[in-house]
């Protein structure tokens, strides 16, 4: 099971980053622990500058901006 977690403030972009992920994963069938960390010191524990940003499995893998499908399918 792959550990995901959606960087952000909440805003519009990262609540949509965090639905895309979610349905994505239901419709490929791959179990995820999908999780939205809105504490602005640990999304800085990583490095991120522009929200969202995305962390799969403890490596930051995308930043700023809402990913594409196919993206978001590449870390499934």
């Amino acid at each position: 099971m792959k550990n995901i977690k959606v960087l952000g403030s909440g805003c519009a972009s990262c609540k949509t980053t965090y639905a895309r992920i979610e349905k994505a994963a239901q419709e490929k069938g791959v179990e995820i622990s999908l999780e939205k960390v809105e504490d602005m010191a640990q999304i800085m524990s990583y490095g991120i500058m522009s929200t969202p940003g995305v962390v799969v499995d403890g490596k930051v893998v995308h930043a700023g901006g809402i990913p594409d499908r196919k993206k978001i399918e590449s870390w499934l």
